[in-house]
C-alpha cells in the first residue's frame, strides 16, 4: 500500500483552510494543520469530520518569525515526508487606527501574510526535495491585489512603490511597503502582491532544478470567511449577500477548500508559475484557468528585490538558505 502523502497547510481553525484540510483528507492524504489555536483547531476539526487519524496539529504564530522556525523544527520531529505546503493564513484588519507590530517589531499584516510564509517557504525547501512524488508549494492569492480586476479597484490599491518599506525594516515609524502613510487596508492588499511575489519567484529560482511546483490560486469571493472577523459586524453580514446576489461572486468555503485541493493534490494543475482562477462570476460547474496577475506581481525586478530584501528581514542569507542550485 502507498504510503500517505503529507501537507502542511497553514491557518486551518476556520474557513478555506479547514475545508482545505477537508479535502485534502478526502484524498487520503495527512494534514499537519498549522494555526495559532490549537484547542480550536481540535474542535474545528472534529466539527467538519476530518477523521482523527488524518491530521496533526503543530502551533504555529506566523507573525513571530521565532515561532515559524519552532515549528519547522517541531515538524521535523514528526519524521514525516513533506509532500506539499499551502500557504493560507492571513490576518485583515481594515478598521485599525495605529499599525500593529510583530514579535520582530514589523509591521503585523505584512510581517504575518508575507514574511512569516516567506521564511516558512525557505525553510521547507529542503523537505519537499525529499519527496518521493512531484511536491508542490502552494499560496493564495486574491483578487484584490490587482487593480486590473474588478475586485481589485477599489481604493486604495496595492503599490509597493520602491520598496522603501523593505529597506528601511518595517520598524517603527515605518509601516508599509513604499514607506509612505498607514493604511491597514493597503497593508493587506501589498502582502498578497508580495505572496504573488514569492511564489513566482521561488518558481524562477528552484522549479528546474527541484522539480517543486510552485502555483497561486483564488479560489473566488468567500464571503463568510473568519479573514473578515475584524471587520464592520454589518458588513460581516451585507457582503455574504451581496456577492450572492449582485456580484455572483459567492463561493463557499467548502467549495474554495475543494479548490485549494485540487490545486494542491490533482494531476491537472501539476503547472508550476501558474496562478489559477475561476473568475469573479461562479456559473455552475466552472472551469479553472491559469490568470494573468496584476502588473507589479508580474515585475521580475520588483520580484528580485522584494526577495533580497525579505531575506534580510526574516534573517536568511545565502550561507544560511537551502542549499539549492539557483
Amino acid at each position: 500500500m502507498e504510503a500517505r502523502k503529507t501537507v502542511i497547510i497553514t491557518g486551518t481553525s476556520s474557513g478555506v483552510g479547514l475545508y482545505a484540510a477537508k479535502a485534502m483528507a478526502k484524498r487520503n492524504w495527512h494534514i499537519v494543520m498549522a494555526c495559532r489555536d490549537i484547542e480550536k483547531t481540535q474542535k474545528a476539526a472534529q466539527s467538519v469530520g476530518i477523521p482523527q487519524d488524518s491530521y496533526t496539529i503543530i502551533p504555529v504564530d506566523l507573525a513571530s518569525l521565532g515561532s515559524v522556525r519552532y515549528f519547522v523544527q517541531n515538524f521535523r520531529a514528526t519524521g514525516r515526508t513533506l509532500d506539499a505546503l499551502v500557504c493560507n493564513a492571513a490576518i485583515y484588519m481594515p478598521l485599525i487606527k495605529e499599525p500593529l507590530r510583530s514579535p520582530e517589531g514589523y509591521e503585523l499584516t505584512m510581517a504575518t501574510n508575507h514574511l512569516g510564509h516567506f521564511l516558512l517557504c525557505n525553510l521547507m525547501l529542503e523537505d519537499l526535495k525529499k519527496s518521493s512524488s512531484q511536491p508542490r508549494l502552494v499560496i493564495l492569492g486574491t483578487v484584490t491585489h490587482n487593480p486590473n480586476e474588478l475586485g481589485g479597484k477599489i481604493p486604495p490599491r496595492p503599490d509597493l512603490g520602491d520598496l522603501k518599506g523593505f529597506a528601511e525594516g518595517f520598524k517603527d515609524p515605518i509601516t508599509m511597503a513604499d514607506g509612505k502613510k498607514f493604511e491597514p487596508v493597503k497593508a493587506y492588499k501589498d502582502s498578497k502582491v508580495c505572496n504573488i511575489l514569492t511564489m513566482r519567484e521561488l518558481h524562477r529560482r528552484y522549479h528546474e532544478s527541484t522539480g517543486i511546483i510552485f502555483n497561486s490560486l483564488y479560489p473566488g469571493c468567500v464571503a463568510t470567511t473568519a479573514l473578515f472577523r475584524n471587520h464592520y459586524p454589518l458588513f460581516q453580514k451585507l457582503f455574504p449577500i451581496f456577492q450572492q446576489r449582485i456580484t455572483g461572486g459567492f463561493v463557499s468555503e467548502e467549495l474554495a477548500g475543494e479548490r485549494v485541493a485540487m490545486v494542491t493534490a490533482d494531476a491537472e494543475y501539476a503547472q508550476s508559475g501558474a496562478y489559477w482562477s475561476w473568475g469573479n462570476r461562479q456559473k455552475k460547474d466552472r472551469q479553472s484557468f491559469v490568470q494573468q496577475v496584476s502588473p507589479q506581481a508580474s515585475d521580475d525586478a520588483i520580484a528580485r528585490r522584494m526577495w533580497d530584501l525579505s531575506e534580510n528581514l526574516v534573517g536568511l542569507t545565502p550561507v544560511s538558505s537551502p542549499a539549492i542550485a539557483r
